[in-house]
């Protein structure tokens, strides 16, 4: 309760937008130092790395792995998936470039290197505690707050992707967090400071995860709307935070069309995404053996084509099998939607259209669903903006194939609602039991 109090007090004081009080302060601190430990003691536990040859590594970052390796032998941002493939788009280029620059200093595909950047995602998983409780306060108040920033801390489902995965998976759900809490921000942010910080993050976001883009149109009209019914002007603004975006773009988008002769906002691949979950025998989820990665024959057509002309092959012939068949079509995106929210179906022999052996997915899917119903019905502050992010976010998967850790994305933002929707839950239940 104290805390609670603590909060409220330092939120209508605060000199500075994002203050925190120094109870908050120290609570947050020591979930994000307790967080950071278990992640790491789980690491040392579960580590995969420590037997594998560099021949057999590719399961270390996948394409990021390769292209960190090219990046690291002094073959600069390429060859993503091993051989002598040439400059690539493949995947967007922050995440790469810091695992070559691992490998550059630890080695190429070492336990040293696997610890540095597992622990990094440790780092970024535990930080995301910071975001998490002020969207959160800012929102449904600081008893939300706090259950939400110590679920995201403990959760030992949330440490999974950092503890596994040397990928983005833990650094785009941070900077998406960030995003979401500037964007709350900006309704009521006066003068250009906040439109600079707001263009910034949505630049760094897009080179980390373009998915996060099918947001950016919704979240931009969010923060009009808000800033409209406020009476606050917008118009220089929105220039100059779409000129910050493209400034933050612009180094890429040279460098690609330097290197390609062509525009390529961020990343290449889509076709091949496209074919991956729209082909012969596709049910929902994704094709493995159509990946350059694991058919030595798409290998050989993605290095004699290259990865343009081999990327617009890929989405000539999904399209034509869309074409041919639209039903069938439809009937996977509408599995597609269901595995993005209850999980990938591992291998069954049951009949069930549906996989519900993810519990723990599938009830906290449901969760964040009915806490932003909710929150609409209340019409509690950013509600749409919530429900914006789990209705725009997703759809890209949809109609491509879905991961689990895809939602990992938006699920700073899912687990708020979640815990809201069991507060309001207790509120209602807890004077039923005190009356019996």
């Amino acid at each position: 309760m104290e805390l609670v109090q603590s909060q409220v007090m330092t939120s209508s004081s605060a000199g500075s937008r994002f203050a925190l009080s120094p109870a908050v302060r120290k609570t947050l601190l020591r979930l994000m130092l307790l967080s950071f430990v278990l992640q790491v003691a789980c690491i040392g536990i579960f580590r995969q790395y420590k037997t594998r040859t560099e021949d057999d590594h590719f399961g270390f970052g996948w394409e990021m792995g390769r292209i960190a390796r090219s990046i690291a032998l002094g073959q600069g941002f390429s060859n993503p998936y091993g051989g002598n493939t040439g400059p690539t788009a493949w995947e967007p280029p922050p995440y790469p470039y810091l695992m070559g620059g691992v490998f550059k200093v630890l080695g190429i595909y070492t336990v040293a290197s696997a610890w540095v950047l597992l622990i990094f995602n440790s780092v970024l998983s535990a930080l995301t505690c910071i975001p998490v409780y002020l969207i959160a306060e800012r929102t449904f108040g600081a008893r939300v707050a706090l259950w939400s920033a110590r679920v995201w801390a403990l959760l030992p489902y949330v440490w999974y992707w950092s503890i596994h995965w040397p990928w983005d998976t833990t650094l785009s759900p941070l900077i998406l967090s960030l995003i979401f809490l500037v964007t709350l921000e900006m309704k009521q942010w006066p003068g250009l400071r906040g439109w600079i910080v707001f263009g910034g993050l949505w630049g760094i976001g897009a080179l980390t995860n373009p998915s996060m883009l099918s947001f950016l149109p919704f979240c931009g009209l969010w923060v009009w709307w808000q800033r409209y019914k406020a009476g606050l002007p917008s118009l220089a603004g929105v220039a100059l935070s779409s000129a910050v975006f493209f400034v933050v773009l612009s180094p890429w988008v040279i460098r690609n069309y330097e290197v390609f002769g062509r525009f390529v906002l961020v990343r290449d691949d889509f076709g091949l995404q496209l074919r991956l979950g729209n082909w012969k025998g596709a049910d929902g989820i994704y094709l493995f053996y159509l990946a350059p990665s694991k058919n030595q024959l798409e290998f050989d057509k993605f290095q004699r084509m290259g990865e343009f002309a081999y990327a617009e092959d890929c989405k000539r012939l999904a399209l034509e099998w869309i074409r041919e068949d639209p039903r069938r079509f439809a009937i996977v995106s509408l599995k597609r939607f269901i595995y993005f929210w209850d999980g990938v179906p591992r291998e069954t022999d049951s009949r069930a259209p549906v996989d519900f052996r993810n519990p723990p997915f599938f009830a906290t899917s449901v969760l964040g669903i009915w806490g932003a119903i909710r929150a609409l019905r209340q019409k509690r502050p950013a509600a749409w903006l919530f429900a914006g992010l789990l209705l725009t976010y997703p759809t890209i998967y949809y109609f491509v194939f879905p991961y689990a850790r895809y939602r990992h994305v938006i699920e700073p933002e899912l687990f708020i609602l979640g815990v809201f929707v069991l507060s309001e839950t207790v509120r209602r239940v807890q004077p039923l039991a005190d009356k019996g």
